[in-house]
């Protein structure tokens, strides 16, 4: 049987705050990913706000992916989350997609939104794979070319159906005895 690009090796990251050490690793994952790229002032810009956090994907010495996101009240949105070309397919992204969604919880922070650009296909499906939906289209989002993007979202699961089946069986279980 051939190996099919979906099933390469994984590649197991630590993923930890981003440092200052980290940003030329960081440009140059940026740069190689979107052709409208932030700048390293952009990313300073994000990374000086209180609720904006960035994190790095390590593997060995090598930074090969990071994300940033926003802490909201009720949300997590993901303003940049880029894996190095060299690295990708190899589990990375959904690695950091996990760690983000450790962050959530049923009481607090229920989601995780982000913007991606309409001819971003290589994402929305990554995305979709990670459990997130397209929710809107966001017309003319984008100022540098005037493109619309979707907004993705991912819930966290409160596993209701779940609770009520084993509502079900325990209250089964007693009937039994």
């Amino acid at each position: 049987m051939s190996m099919g690009r979906t099933e390469k090796e994984q590649l197991r990251v630590h993923i930890r705050w981003m440092i200052r050490r980290d940003m030329p690793e960081v440009l140059l994952t940026e740069q190689q990913s979107f052709e409208f790229a932030w700048t390293e002032e952009d990313f300073l810009r994000c990374l000086r706000q209180r609720n904006c956090i960035g994190m790095v994907a390590e593997h060995g010495e090598k930074v090969v992916g990071f994300m940033i996101y926003e802490l909201h009240k009720a949300k997590l949105h993901i303003m940049n989350f880029a894996v190095h070309p060299n690295w990708r397919r190899h589990g990375v992204g959904a690695q950091m997609i996990a760690k983000l969604i450790s962050k959530l919880s049923s009481h607090r922070r229920t989601r995780i939104t982000l913007e991606v650009r309409e001819t971003n296909l290589l994402a929305q499906l990554f995305f979709r794979s990670q459990e997130f939906r397209a929710v809107r289209v966001l017309r003319a989002f984008y100022e540098d070319s005037g493109e619309d993007a979707f907004l993705m979202e991912y819930r966290f699961h409160t596993d209701v159906g779940d609770e009520v089946e084993e509502t079900v069986n325990r209250i089964a279980q007693f009937e039994e005895n």
